[in-house]
């Protein structure tokens, strides 16, 4: 199992249902070569604005869908170049004072 940690942009759109607790998955380009047992530090980033908003969350990815990887249905249902991440929220923004996540992010 993997400890890797991944620090990676979040729309609003997406961001918001996972800090809350309402969304567990999230669907990415799978270019950082993502594992069971990493984490994701997500950053709001506000696309209307332009911006980040200064919300942070950190996930555990708790299992992995890709064309390696493929669900029960059809591995043909995935493109190559995605992955779906079930994942966990470990903290959020308030529990970590802001934006005090000290954990070392891969690029």
């Amino acid at each position: 199992m993997s400890n890797r940690i991944h620090e990676v942009k979040s729309w609003s759109e997406f961001f918001r249902p996972i800090a809350a607790g309402e969304r567990s998955h999230e669907l990415r380009r799978n270019d950082r070569d993502y594992q069971v047992g990493d984490f994701l530090i997500l950053r709001e980033y506000d696309p209307k604005l332009g911006h980040y908003t200064g919300s942070v969350c950190e996930a555990l990815v708790t299992s992995m869908t890709s064309r390696e990887r493929p669900c029960a249905v059809s591995d043909e249902g995935l493109h190559p170049d995605f992955c779906i991440l079930s994942i966990r929220v470990t903290a959020r923004s308030e529990d970590l004072g802001g934006d005090g996540i000290e954990r070392q992010a891969t690029a």
